[in-house]
């Protein structure tokens, strides 16, 4: 049972549910998202197969099968589910990625901690992944390694399947090197993702970051670098960038860089909010929130997500035009972390908090000014959501791309609606016409907020249709194909070498 695809993602392709006593594997409730979208590859290649982990109950026998054959909408695939016990995932996940790599990878060292760290464990859990995913791979496959909690795999699978073609994605922002340097494990890293031979990023800035540590800590043979698509130069905003490394050479060995923002399924909104039954739901909600003008923010808790910053400003805006009191509503969801998850706990204190005194300052009996949901949407609902307010407020202060603002454009299906975008966040690169802020700035964000408020129709109309056409033209198809192709170049570029005997590889 051997694939020409192999995904290795730490979560599983499905949702399990709890069906009178047996559990029932579901497609994902939502069919857009980072897991629909690769899942999106599985139809367009011979024989797919998927690596995630599965959590096992501590003191209990295991009791799932490690290897199942899935047959779902987007075709028939395999899933490995590598068995971690919860310390392993406590460890590797919540701990060394959360709470050292995820604020590097999002420039806030300050938050930096390896003092809970063990290295040890995470580099074990990535040699699982490694490991099941060469015993799924067919002699010159592609393995596609997608986040950085699996930054070590490339390193393993490269010495144990030479043959193999592996391919990387962020989904992250990649740091400058001053900031990723701060990382005690950094050479161990570099050096895994060096054994790629395809390293992918949304936007050509991360792209950049990459090519630039690696000529900090590697002497670079040669790098190749080209200029940026000029829908994606973003000239004069925070992510900005004119050229973009392609591929770079260290000891001889190449390895291609590509920076190409991931879509998302523009049609399939479009279609979901049109239907009867939603276009009721909207109706719904804005009886439901009778005030003249709705905002959504949707996201989960997380400090790089500036949740805070956002209500700050709306605070300021609150006490800035008291007119519109009992006129604005703000819809905020903010998907609490899992337990566990230590780091985010008080950036969950800090929104709660400052919900409640927003609400128990300006609100009276009548009117609130926010909703707040720490809990997830259904697909559909959220849509519903976007399509029925005025306003998304999107202002991160830092994210790899952001797929919330162009399900928010495709779901009003070029009508009128403000979305307002960090500059921080990937998808400003190609959302021009959106309201650009720094979230940082006390003034820019004040000003942001009445541009939206105060916009007229006829602009709303305008910038909207232009970027529906980009979210359309530019879909999760489009990037598939996209990948699909720089797959087919990496097959074509030199001949599989003879794969190492499996029952070796098992010793």
């Amino acid at each position: 049972m051997v694939s020409s695809l192999v995904i290795v993602y730490h979560r599983q392709p499905y949702e399990e549910q709890i069906e009178d006593g047996k559990t029932v594997l579901r497609e994902n409730t939502s069919p857009n998202g980072i897991v629909p979208a690769l899942k999106g590859f599985i139809g367009q290649v011979d024989r797919a197969s998927w690596v995630a982990w599965k959590k096992t109950p501590a003191g209990k026998p295991l009791k799932f099968e490690r290897r199942i054959s899935v047959n779902d909408s987007y075709g028939s695939y395999e899933v490995v589910r590598l068995p971690l016990s919860g310390e392993q995932i406590n460890q590797f996940y919540a701990v060394t990625s959360k709470e050292a790599l995820w604020p590097i990878l999002n420039s806030f060292p300050a938050l930096y901690s390896s003092e809970n760290c063990d290295w040890s464990v995470f580099r074990e859990v990535n040699r699982l992944f490694a490991e099941a995913a060469c015993a799924e791979a067919a002699p010159g496959a592609v393995v596609w390694v997608h986040d950085y909690n699996l930054w070590l795999v490339p390193g393993f699978v490269r010495r144990m399947r030479p043959d193999l073609r592996i391919a990387f994605f962020h989904h992250t922002p990649f740091p400058a090197p001053d900031v990723f340097n701060i990382l005690p494990w950094r050479d161990e890293i570099l050096d895994s993702l060096l054994s790629c031979d395809l390293v992918g990023f949304h936007v050509p800035r991360y792209a950049r970051n990459f090519a630039a540590l690696v000529q900090a800590l590697r002497k670079v043979d040669a790098l190749v670098e080209r200029r940026v698509d000029p829908r994606l130069q973003a000239t004069g905003t925070a992510l900005s960038e004119p050229v973009t490394p392609v591929s770079l050479t260290v000891g001889g060995r190449s390895v291609r860089i590509d920076a190409f923002p991931i879509g998302t399924h523009a049609q399939l909104i479009r279609e979901t909010v049109q239907k009867t039954e939603n276009l009721a739901r909207v109706a719904h909600i804005r009886r439901e929130i009778p005030e003249h003008t709705l905002i959504v923010s949707i996201g989960r808790v997380d400090y790089a997500k500036g949740t805070r910053e956002l209500l700050l400003a709306y605070e300021r805006l609150l006490r800035r035009r008291p007119a519109l009191h009992g006129q604005i509503k703000l819809l905020i969801t903010a998907v609490a972390a899992a337990d566990g998850m230590r780091v985010y706990k008080r950036a969950q204190q800090a929104i709660e908090q400052l919900v409640g005194r927003i609400n128990g300052h300006f609100g009276t009996l009548n009117w609130l000014p926010i909703l707040l949901s720490t809990t997830p949407m259904p697909f559909a609902e959220t849509l519903s959501y976007y399509r029925a307010a005025d306003i998304a407020w999107i202002t991160p202060l830092r994210d790899g791309l952001n797929l919330v603002a162009k399900e928010f454009i495709a779901a009003h299906v070029n009508e009128s609606g403000v979305l307002v975008l960090s500059e921080f966040a990937g998808a400003a690169v190609e959302l021009q016409d959106a309201v650009l802020v720094n979230p940082y700035s006390i003034s820019q964000m004040d000003s942001a907020i009445d541009r939206a408020l105060d916009m007229p129709r006829e602009e709303q109309h305008a910038r909207m249709r232009r970027m529906d056409a980009l979210v359309g033209r530019y879909d999760i198809g489009h990037w598939t194909r996209h990948v699909l192709a720089l797959f087919a170049q990496l097959r074509a570029e030199r001949p599989a070498a003879r794969a190492p005997d499996r029952q070796a590889l098992r010793a």
